[in-house]
C-alpha cells in the first residue's frame, strides 16, 4: 500500500506593520511548525500571497498604506485562503464588519500566544496535500484569467474590467462547473441588500460578456440557467 504523500508545513503570512509584533508571531508560529513569511504593508503582503501562496494569513486592520479591511476585500476577490484579524480594536461593529467581509476569525491586541496558535490550529485542521485552496488560473489558450495576479487577457491583449465585472468573473470562476445562483452573485458583489436586483445582475452580465466575446445565444464561458443563476463552463467546447 503506498504511503500517503506527507504534508508540508502550514504557510503562515503576517502582514503587520509593527516590527515586534512580526517578531513575535514567527517566533511563535516556527514553534508550533508553521513556515512562515511577513510582510509590513497591506500592498506587500497582497504581492507575497499571489505569489507564494499561504495557508493562513494574519492580518493587522491598521496597516500604513491601506486598511485591512481594503487588504481583506481585495485578496476575497481571488482567495479564499483563512484569515485572523487583529486590531486594537475591541468594538462589536468592527469585529462584525471584519467577519461580515470575509475573515474567518478576530482577535483583539494584546492577545495571549496559546489563544492565537488555538485559533490558527483550528482553521488549518483538514489540511491536505492536494493543493486544494490554490487560486483558481483559467486558460484556454484564447481567454486567461489569472486571479492571483488580476489579469484577464483575451488573445493576449489585456481586458480592462471594473471592479465589480472582475468579482462577478472572479466569482464565477472559483465555482467553475458550478451554478452560482442569482442571490449568491447579488450579496457578494452588491451587497446584502441587493439581493433581489437582478436587473444590476443582467446589466453587468451583458457587459462581461461583450468583454470576453461571449454571447447569451452562443455561450462559451459564461452561461446563464434560467431563473437559477450563472454558471463558467471551464472545459472546452
Amino acid at each position: 500500500m503506498a504511503d500517503a504523500p506527507a504534508i508540508p508545513p502550514a504557510r503562515v503570512l503576517v502582514i503587520d506593520d509593527e516590527v515586534q509584533i512580526r517578531r513575535f508571531l514567527d517566533i511563535s508560529l516556527r514553534a508550533q511548525g508553521y513556515a512562515t513569511s511577513q510582510a509590513a504593508t497591506g500592498g506587500e503582503g497582497l504581492r507575497k500571497l499571489a505569489g507564494e501562496g499561504a495557508d493562513l494569513v494574519i492580518l493587522d486592520i491598521g496597516l500604513p498604506d491601506m486598511e485591512g479591511h481594503d487588504v481583506l476585500a481585495e485578496l476575497r476577490q481571488w482567495s479564499q485562503v483563512p484569515v485572523i484579524m487583529l486590531s486594537v480594536r475591541a468594538g462589536e461593529a468592527e469585529k462584525v464588519r471584519a467577519l461580515d467581509n470575509g475573515a474567518n476569525d478576530y482577535v483583539t491586541k494584546p492577545f495571549g500566544t496559546q489563544e492565537l496558535m488555538a485559533r490558527a490550529r483550528a482553521l488549518l485542521r483538514g489540511r491536505s496535500a492536494d493543493g486544494e485552496g490554490q487560486v483558481p488560473l483559467f486558460d484556454d489558450g484564447h481567454l486567461r484569467i489569472d486571479l492571483a495576479r488580476r489579469e484577464v487577457r483575451l488573445d493576449g491583449a489585456a481586458v480592462a474590467l471594473t471592479r465589480k465585472e472582475y468579482a462577478l468573473l472572479a466569482l464565477l470562476l472559483r465555482n467553475a462547473g458550478r451554478v452560482v445562483t442569482q442571490p449568491q452573485i447579488l450579496q457578494e458583489v452588491w451587497g446584502p441588500s441587493h439581493r433581489h436586483d437582478t436587473h444590476y445582475l443582467r446589466i453587468l452580465v451583458g457587459r462581461l460578456r461583450h468583454k470576453l466575446g461571449d454571447s447569451a445565444l452562443e455561450s462559451r464561458y459564461l452561461f446563464t440557467e434560467p431563473g437559477v443563476g450563472l454558471r463558467f463552463h471551464a472545459m472546452p467546447l
